[in-house]
């Protein structure tokens, strides 16, 4: 059985439908996702399915190392939970040290530009500058062990923030109106503040994801036991 799409792209088209199964959590966590599935799944060449396939790679949907197929990663409650809670204790401390300094990385007012400019695009398009504001604040420090702790959690990171967006858990406005806060408070050089707006930004958006992932699971066990 086979599933037709039709759009101005079909990559796009592929992508779109995809990308709904996945915040749908209709995909099992931790499969695979291999482009000869794909192409049997919409009726497309291999090639639009591995383009459609790397476009959800890019955004963080999926997974794919070297030489591996592209897998589902495995989001669930617990495990966002312990995503924001590192970062939570990860860059609560950096904005904390960054006030001590009043220090604001000019490029982090460019990238909270970015993310209020892309309120006018696709969903999903704030992740970038929204992750690119974030790093750049764990680099400012200047220590390259905290840069790398940091870039270790990127990918866990981005998963979570394209399920927020892509389940519209919050506006962008707000999340630029929440990174200009913090950037005040560290200009300010109140380290305190910087370091609890930065824990009510994320945990915001901890609670809200939270809480759409386990809405879906219910959902789905409630499906199950109807059938």
């Amino acid at each position: 059985m086979t599933t037709r799409v039709t759009a101005t792209s079909i990559v796009d088209a592929v992508a779109e439908n995809l990308r709904e199964r996945l915040f749908q959590r209709s995909l099992a966590d931790g499969g695979n996702v291999t482009e000869a599935d794909v192409a049997l799944y919409y009726d497309v060449a291999r090639p639009t399915a591995k383009a459609a396939i790397e476009r959800l790679v890019s955004e963080g949907l999926l997974i794919r190392t070297i030489h591996r197929t592209a897998r589902i990663p495995t989001l669930g409650p617990d495990e966002v939970n312990d995503i924001y809670r590192t970062r939570i204790h990860l860059e609560g401390e950096t904005v904390r040290q960054l006030a001590e300094l009043r220090l604001v990385p000019p490029d982090a007012r460019e990238a909270n530009g970015r993310v209020l400019a892309s309120s006018d695009g696709e969903t999903l398009a704030v992740v970038g500058p929204d992750l690119e504001f974030h790093s750049i604040l764990m680099d400012a420090l200047g220590s390259a062990r905290l840069s790398r702790m940091y870039g270790s959690l990127v990918q866990d990171v981005r998963m979570c923030m394209s399920q927020v967006q892509g389940r519209n858990l919050l506006r962008v406005v707000d999340i630029a109106k929440e990174h200009g806060e913090i950037l005040d408070a560290i200009e300010a050089g109140d380290g305190e503040k910087a370091k609890l707006l930065l824990a009510e930004h994320l945990t915001r958006a901890r609670d809200r994801l939270t809480e759409s992932l386990s809405s879906t699971d219910r959902a789905k066990s409630e499906t199950r036991d109807s059938n």
